[in-house]
């Protein structure tokens, strides 16, 4: 259908009139995609930096998985869970080893699992800790970002996401980001605490990035209250900030968690995007016996979960993040690409803060969330070949594929200062 799209402006008035507008792309219609690079209808090429946002970790249609997705669904695609097949057990065994957990939950979408991850903790709740049915509560982080189905925004405060939705799910706390005196309170105040659920950096919030200790010592207030630590690696985990997880900290472990003692080991692992590599919605919950075996037959599932091409799919992209070094790719490109946008910040008035960790930064445009002048500078570095986004107004996330070389990002690098440094209110 594609061909039929021989320009742009064709392209969006179609989405205008049919499609729902729930989202505000950006003015440029995509048609193909191969590493760091997307090219639109009209043939130009664009840096992609923002990745969709961290699905394709790996790289635009990564040659490796596409010849994993052939394969497999040419073969076999969807049995449901009504039966086994030949690919979900060496799946679950590969991911969990991976990862260093006993059982994994497999799912489709983010969103899906984080639900999946809300209804473990709670089980565990009534049936381990021994609350009393429908107390169980959940403290989660201000600003969060976990997905939008109604019981997700139940615990959002962005009010966008939230105005004429109601009425919400009850069973949260929210409590501020990065501040352990809060949450020891918020655990003190509450024996009915199931787990909190937290993203070890906010992305959509902005890429805040919480002082190094903040997630050590939130696992450590979790356990002497007897509460799981539920890490939401969505968008940050497979590589995304420099190591596997960004729960990993600074260590340097490039996968299968060799070196757990060196990590915050979450009680409960929330997986997905970066999971297919972008080639098919893949999502995943891992925990440990004790807290997974308490799921039975016909208590949660999906159609799709689990199914043999996501499956098959998952094992390859997480071998490409090994094979290819992508989290010592994004350990030290990230550490380039901050002390580039440094430098621009002390050229520039418009630019008042660069943050970050790996290859998931930000830029803070010095205006109001209100102003128009993150999503103009936006438009302005896409004439300039390069894809990025605003978030909340005012904050540029810059999140390219992690198989991007240090050529490109400095190339990259030119492209975002000439285009601030150039640019007119």
């Amino acid at each position: 259908m594609s061909e039929l799209i021989a320009r742009s402006e064709e392209a969006i008035a179609l989405e205008d009139k049919y499609g729902a507008h729930n989202y505000h792309p950006l003015p440029v219609v995509l048609a193909r995609g191969e590493g760091v690079y997307l090219w639109d209808v009209e043939g130009k090429r664009y840096f992609d930096f923002l990745s969709a946002y961290s699905a394709v970790n790996q790289g635009h249609c990564h040659p490796r998985i596409l010849a994993t997705l052939i394969q497999q669904a040419s073969t076999l695609t969807l049995t449901s869970r009504a039966f086994f097949n030949d690919v979900l057990g060496p799946y679950e065994k590969f991911i969990t080893e991976y990862f260093g957990f006993d059982k994994v939950l497999p799912m489709n979408t983010g969103v899906e699992a984080v639900e999946t991850a809300i209804k473990i903790a709670r089980k565990w709740g009534y049936e381990k800790k021994g609350i009393a049915e429908n107390e169980a509560t959940i403290i989660v982080a201000e600003n969060n970002f976990h997905g939008r189905t109604t019981t997700v925004i139940s615990f959002s405060n962005d009010a966008n996401a939230r105005q004429s939705f109601g009425p919400f799910t009850p069973g949260f706390v929210r409590i501020p980001f990065d501040d352990i005196p809060a949450l020891e309170k918020a655990l003190e105040d509450n024996p009915n605490v199931v787990g909190f659920l937290i993203e070890p950096i906010q992305g959509e919030a902005g890429v805040y990035t919480p002082e190094i200790d903040y997630i050590p010592k939130a696992a450590s207030a979790c356990r002497k209250k007897n509460v799981l630590l539920m890490a939401d690696e969505i968008q940050t985990g497979i590589a995304r900030t420099g190591s596997l997880l960004a729960v990993c900290g600074d260590c340097t472990c490039e996968g299968h968690c060799e070196k757990q003692s060196t990590y915050t080991r979450p009680d409960i692992l929330i997986l997905g995007k970066a999971l297919s590599g972008g080639f098919f919605p893949v999502s995943a919950v891992l925990a440990d016996n004790p807290i997974m075996e308490l799921i039975k037959p016909g208590q949660h599932g999906s159609t799709f979960g689990g199914n043999p091409l996501g499956a098959k799919i998952a094992v390859t992209a997480l071998e490409v993040v090994l094979d290819e070094q992508l989290a010592y790719n994004a350990r030290r490109l990230g550490r380039i690409f901050r002390e580039r946008m440094m430098t621009l910040v002390k050229k520039s008035d418009l630019v008042s803060l660069v943050r970050g960790k790996g290859l998931l930064n930000a830029l803070v445009i010095n205006t109001s969330a209100e102003s128009s002048v993150a999503w103009d500078i936006c438009v302005a570095m896409k004439d300039n070949g390069l894809l990025a986004k605003p978030t909340h107004g005012n904050i540029i996330r810059f999140a390219p594929p992690l198989v991007i070389t240090e050529e490109e990002l400095h190339t990259c690098c030119d492209i975002i200062e000439e285009t601030i440094l150039n640019f007119k209110k």
